[in-house]
């Protein structure tokens, strides 16, 4: 579907109103129901519409309910989550520091990922416990978390941890007691700063210095929180830097290599190790699933490049040969040369729950041939999230659950 039809196609329903509260009524089909036009439209934000829109979370409602599969399998790893409980307590912090010395950052990111799951719970599952529960771990941080510091991981943190508290924030708009407006304050005045300065000067090093997931991230969060509080600059001002930005993060620059003919790319990071290459589908992924819902086709642009970077990816990680083209780019503050020669197998294989969201926008939305993609999301079905992939950050750079919320 092209960019101009989608957008049409969201604003047949311009004058309807939906609702994406758990009680709203059960939509018995599998489609997406007509939704209020699009910002891209010019007629404001589609809500809720960051990670999740509603017609994904209607689906998994419906197909949940009905005991189907891979829904049901999927909702049972989401519940069988610790972060999932409606017991969980939030641990607010006036500062959070990644990098550097005093680190608590896993507090946060810990937090982030209770507030996200509980959200959905409630999202498909209709408890107002798991509700409350998000509601009360966002309200929690909004009114004590005041700075995010460290050393350049700062960066790191603001970047992932901002998408993802915008898009737990986002499912919860509208809930009795979320204090929507104390929750976008603190996204616009912690969160956005270290977002728009990295993109903007990228702590003072050369443009090519910082590897894309470092752009990437805080285009996300830019969208997010554009899309959290309609603020329509902010939204633009991610998708122009996903389209025309310097630094490693906007799309060409992420996928510097097309192969003609071979329907594959190559991914900025593939010559450092695997685990961040696939870091790298889930960022931009998000990015596109969220620029998706508000009727913008980042998925599709300049002609499928991230797809056949995915595909690239993937392959590889299956186990096949891919092409490379030696890689090369500045470091540090003065562009210091430095080259890849070769794609690293470091970390080949692993999973990582980024999979499911590009299988079912390509192979069902769009209904094209990416066997690749496919075959390494069916390796990783269901998908988890926060939790169950380590205990480290790198277990937490994606929320996950993309088999429950976007199979088809």
């Amino acid at each position: 579907m092209s960019q101009i039809s989608r957008r049409r196609l969201l604003g047949i329903g311009g004058a309807l109103a939906v609702g994406g509260a758990a009680g709203t009524p059960l939509l018995l089909r599998g489609s997406e129901p007509a939704r209020t036009a699009s910002k891209a439209a010019g007629t404001g934000f589609v809500h809720p519409g960051g990670l999740n829109a509603y017609g994904e979370l209607n689906r998994a409602r419906v197909r949940v309910r009905a005991g189907s599969q891979p829904w049901l399998s999927a909702w049972e790893r989401l519940t069988a989550n610790p972060h999932s409980a409606s017991t969980w307590k939030a641990r607010p912090q006036a500062t959070v520091v990644r990098g550097g010395v005093g680190q608590n950052y896993t507090v946060l990111y810990n937090d982030i990922h209770a507030a996200y799951q509980n959200a959905i719970r409630w999202k498909v599952g209709g408890r107002t416990a798991h509700a409350d529960c998000a509601r009360d771990i966002l309200n929690a941080w909004s009114s004590k978390l005041t700075q995010v510091t460290g050393n350049a991981d700062r960066f790191l943190a603001g970047g992932i941890y901002g998408w993802q508290f915008a898009a737990a924030g986002e499912l919860m708009r509208g809930y009795p007691g979320f204090n929507l407006d104390a929750f976008r304050d603190m996204m616009v005045n912690v969160f956005y700063p270290l977002n728009n300065h990295f993109l903007t000067i990228h702590n003072g090093a050369c443009i090519t210095n910082y590897w894309a997931n470092w752009d990437l991230c805080n285009m996300a969060s830019i969208m997010a929180i554009g899309i959290l509080c309609d603020d329509t600059a902010k939204y633009e001002q991610a998708i122009d830097y996903f389209k025309n930005g310097k630094g490693n993060g906007s799309i060409t620059n992420a996928i510097p290599f097309v192969y003609k003919g071979q329907g594959l790319a190559q991914w900025q990071e593939s010559g450092r190790d695997q685990g961040h290459t696939l870091m790298g589908m889930g960022q931009m992924g998000a990015i596109c699933e969220m620029a998706w819902s508000q009727g913008d086709d980042l998925y599709g642009y300049d002609n499928n490049r991230f797809m056949k970077a995915a595909q690239y990816v993937a392959k590889y990680n299956l186990g096949y040969d891919v092409p490379f083209t030696n890689y090369e780019w500045g470091t540090g503050t003065k562009c210091n040369y430095r080259q890849h020669t070769v794609i690293s197998d470091f970390g080949r294989g692993q999973n990582r729950p980024v999979w499911d969201m590009l299988h079912y926008h390509y192979a069902r939305r769009r209904r094209l041939s990416v066997p690749y993609i496919t075959a390494m999301a069916e390796k990783g079905r269901p998908e988890g999230g926060g939790g169950n992939y380590g205990p480290n950050s790198g277990g937490y750079d994606q929320l996950g659950f993309g088999t429950l919320l976007y199979a088809k």
